[in-house]
C-alpha cells in the first residue's frame, strides 16, 4: 500500500510560540510589516484570493483546529497530490528570498497527529 506524502513550506526560525511558520504566514507577515514592493503585494493579494477560492480554510470548517490548548503547534501540510496548489507556492518563495527570509520544503509520510483533513491538505499537531 502506498503511503501519502505530505509537503510543507516553512521558515527555518521558530516563532516565539515555538512553531515553524508556514510560507503564507511568512509572506503575510512581510505585508503587515509594509516591506513588500507594489508588485509583491499585488501577487500576494491575488494569490491569497486564488488559494482562498481553490481550497478550504481549515479553521472555517473547525474553529478549534488551531486552538493552542487543544492542538498545540498545529500546522498545515499539503497532500503531495495537490500539485496545482503546490506549484503556486513558488511566487511566495521568490518574495521570501528577495527579503532574505529562509524557507524550506519539507516532506513527510507522518508529520503528526491529524486534527483536520480534506482532499488537499491536513492540519497536524507535530510529533514530540
Amino acid at each position: 500500500m502506498e503511503r501519502t506524502v505530505y509537503v510543507r513550506f516553512q521558515g527555518t526560525v521558530r516563532h516565539e510560540r515555538g512553531f515553524l511558520p508556514g510560507v503564507f504566514w511568512l509572506v503575510n507577515g512581510l505585508a503587515r510589516d509594509g516591506v513588500l514592493t507594489d508588485g509583491q503585494e499585488r501577487f500576494r493579494r491575488d494569490n491569497n484570493a486564488w488559494f482562498d477560492a481553490a481550497y478550504t480554510t481549515p479553521s472555517h470548517v473547525d474553529p478549534t483546529v488551531y486552538d493552542r490548548e487543544l492542538n498545540p503547534g498545529a500546522v498545515a501540510w499539503f497532500k503531495s497530490s495537490a500539485r496545482h496548489l503546490i506549484e503556486r507556492v513558488d511566487g511566495y518563495l521568490e518574495i521570501l528570498a528577495a527579503h532574505g527570509v529562509a524557507c524550506e520544503r519539507v516532506e513527510s509520510c507522518d508529520p503528526g497527529r491529524v486534527v483536520y483533513e480534506d482532499e488537499h491538505q491536513v492540519v497536524v499537531v507535530p510529533h514530540g
